[in-house]
């Protein structure tokens, strides 16, 4: 397990290096940095799964393509859900937007087990309750302090549950399916690359891009990789509360470039820290059980 452990703090750190690197790599913004890190992390991603044996996913879904060409429309949703998940990761914290989307983080494991509860039937435990009850009072302070919440944190605690119950509905919840994302992101990639600042006058003016660019690739590769490893390492329940540690990342990735979290906003965040206290307590009592048995 501790390979396990290593592979998900790994992914955690660089996710939340990649977080801050947006930052290092201007004038470029969010859509030249979304364009690049989606070309050079695809070849990866292409490589990466005929080694771990499970090519055989892509096919299967080819040829579900092949028997229904309607099923492809399936495929391009999918791709652009977590595609706009990945533009918003790198466009956040050069916009000053950073903490709004790691509330969004924070908020997404409540959202899921919500999502659970209407979706799929499943019950809430008491630790589930409490977590729901405190993120409760967190959202209501921010629809009475804002009007609601900012889009980043809804795009984030929203559009992940998409993605994640359609890849549940139609069978694309594997590493199949997650190629055929990377496969369909690349002509978007490559038409934001073609459109975008960098160009060899940029290049002249911003020699660090030449090391800059290629090192956001391969950081970009080196997280995505440690996470699926991660993934088949580690019991879920282990690898669902280690994922608790990416967004308090991003919040100090956030507080490092400047964002700061006004007096009026504690009762938003507060919270919603504490249910994912609680969400992270339940997650350590159920392994100290199993421990036991």
């Amino acid at each position: 397990m501790s390979k396990g452990v290593f592979c998900s703090l790994l992914a955690s750190t660089l996710f939340g290096t990649l977080y801050y690197y947006s930052t290092l790599l201007a004038p470029l913004d969010g859509e030249d940095i979304f364009a690049w890190r989606m070309l050079l992390t695809a070849p990866f991603m292409i490589c990466f799964t005929p080694l771990l044996g499970e090519f055989h996913q892509v096919r299967q879904l080819w040829q579900r393509v092949c028997r229904r060409p309607l099923f492809f429309t399936v495929l391009c949703l999918s791709a652009a859900l977590i595609g706009v998940q990945i533009w918003l990761f790198m466009w956040a914290p050069l916009h000053g937007k950073g903490l709004e989307v790691s509330l969004g983080y924070f908020m997404l494991p409540l959202v899921l087990v919500l999502v659970d509860r209407v979706v799929y039937k499943g019950t809430l435990s008491h630790w589930q309750r409490l977590a729901v009850i405190a993120a409760s009072v967190g959202v209501l302070h921010e629809i009475i302090r804002a009007g609601g919440f900012s889009w980043p944190a809804l795009v984030v605690a929203c559009g992940y549950p998409a993605y994640f119950v359609l890849r549940r509905r139609f069978g694309l919840d594997n590493l199949g399916g997650l190629w055929w994302d990377m496969v369909l992101l690349l002509p978007v990639a490559l038409w934001f690359a073609t459109n975008g600042r960098l160009d060899a006058e940029l290049l002249a003016q911003v020699p660090a891009l030449y090391g800059l660019i290629p090192l956001l690739g391969l950081i970009s590769a080196g997280a995505l990789i440690a996470y699926i490893l991660a993934s088949r390492l580690l019991p879920f329940a282990v690898f669902g509360l280690l994922g608790y540690v990416e967004p308090v990342l991003l919040v100090v990735v956030a507080l490092l470039i400047g964002e700061t979290i006004q007096s009026s906003e504690w009762l938003t965040y507060v919270p919603i820290w504490l249910a994912v206290g609680f969400m992270a307590l339940e997650g350590i009592l159920y392994l100290r059980r199993n421990r036991g048995t």
